[in-house]
């Protein structure tokens, strides 16, 4: 997938030119982040969050102007984490592209992570559905699964934003769901 795949992929999901500051969890080489920095305009900061430094420093390597706008984080999410330069401030939003089913604990992390998003602050999540369990996928989240996982992180409901076939088995699908007030 590149960068335009993704930010189709993922554009229904993501408020346009809302600016902001977002985290795409588990970004690897950085593709959704420059696709989720197109989307957000100039006028967002994203944190690009994975462990693999190798894989994340493809970022360094964009020509895109917008690449200014992604900041590198080295750090393994299922942790407790600090963003840089946040200071306490809560995340606009969060993605979870291809994340997710890597984790034996999501709804844990997920709980955990989504504690940095605002109330009313967009998470969006790319995930396989109708897709077995493998070494590259070997948690899936089906659609149907999504609802109990969202809500135990203190989610609205997901809806679904964008769906497609995908090449190694199953759909890919996009679902987007909001962080509930705080009692």
């Amino acid at each position: 997938m590149n960068a335009r795949d993704a930010e189709s992929l993922i554009s229904d999901a993501v408020p346009k030119n809302a600016g902001g500051v977002w985290a795409d969890f588990g970004a690897g080489n950085g593709i959704f982040s420059l696709a989720l920095a197109k989307l957000l305009g100039p006028n967002s900061r994203i944190y690009a969050v994975d462990w693999d430094a190798a894989a994340l420093s493809a970022v360094d390597r964009w020509t895109d102007p917008l690449r200014r706008n992604v900041i590198p984080v080295v750090a393994d999410f299922s942790r407790a984490l600090e963003l840089p330069g946040i200071n306490g401030t809560p995340l606009d939003g969060a993605l979870f592209a291809n994340t997710l089913h890597f984790l034996r604990d999501a709804d844990a992390v997920l709980a955990r992570l989504v504690s940095h998003v605002r109330p009313g602050g967009r998470v969006v999540f790319v995930e396989y559905d109708r897709r077995g369990p493998s070494r590259w996928v070997p948690f899936p989240i089906s659609f149907a699964e999504l609802p109990t996982l969202v809500a135990s992180a203190g989610l609205s409901r997901p809806v679904m934003k964008a769906t497609r076939p995908s090449a190694f088995g199953g759909d890919l699908y996009v679902a987007a769901a909001e962080r509930l007030a705080t009692v």
